[in-house]
């Protein structure tokens, strides 16, 4: 995981909406680009669900890595 990981899941899980890596990118001052990697890599480990295509949701393993509940090093 890297030091942005954290935050960019948290804007996920804090609005509890579906959203797209432009809008994370905004809400978090990072690139859309850095976001999407990112958020690619999160579906391969199962931390978010992709709706569809661009499209993101937190998903119950992402809110349970927030929690504490989940070690990244499981993942």
């Amino acid at each position: 995981m890297k030091p942005t990981d954290d935050q960019i899941l948290e804007i996920l899980g804090d609005s509890g909406l579906v959203l797209s890596p432009s809008i994370i990118a905004f809400n978090a001052g990072f690139t859309r680009t850095h976001v999407n990697n990112r958020l690619s890599e999160f579906a391969e480990k199962g931390l978010v669900d992709r709706v569809e295509r661009g499209k993101y949701e937190i998903s119950e393993i992402g809110r349970g890595y927030l929690s504490g509940d989940v070690d990244a090093s499981e993942l």
